[in-house]
């Protein structure tokens, strides 16, 4: 699967580690940034990472910040993208099983890398499961 994987200061160094991860599971992976710790501006990055979506240049994506809210926010202003915070790997699979979550967002200040990769296996490894679901996102667009 392609992935397109974007962060600011504060989701720096989740990002390094997922993206070892995505890697060693034979993912094609494309770093959006920011490529260190120094501050920088999460909408940035977010808007990055949507545009590689609309455009289809790959399939999902992942946006790590401090604490997940704001790339949650920032990517969810774009058309047609399904952003979803999430803690823990439940949430995960509801993302993508109810919302067709096409971006991840996790906190780099609140989840452990261990959570951080079972997060992002089941949410890259769940569906979408349509039926009345469909109908919802529909209802989004």
């Amino acid at each position: 699967m392609n992935i397109i994987i974007g962060c600011d200061h504060g989701g720096f160094e989740l990002k390094q580690e997922i993206m070892t991860f995505l890697l060693e599971h034979d993912h094609q992976v494309m770093d959006a940034g920011c490529y260190s710790t120094d501050s920088v501006d999460y909408p940035d990055f977010a808007s990055e990472v949507c545009r590689a979506i609309d455009t289809q240049t790959t399939d999902k994506g992942i946006l790590i910040c401090g604490t997940g809210i704001g790339m949650s926010i920032a990517a969810n202003r774009y058309p047609g993208i399904r952003a979803a915070l999430c803690m823990e790997p439940f949430s995960a699979r509801m993302s993508r099983e109810h919302n067709d979550a096409n971006v991840l967002c996790l906190g780099g200040r609140l989840t452990g890398v261990s959570m951080a990769t079972a997060i992002v296996d089941t949410w890259l490894n769940t569906e979408f499961s349509g039926g009345r679901h469909q109908r919802r996102i529909d209802m989004l667009e």
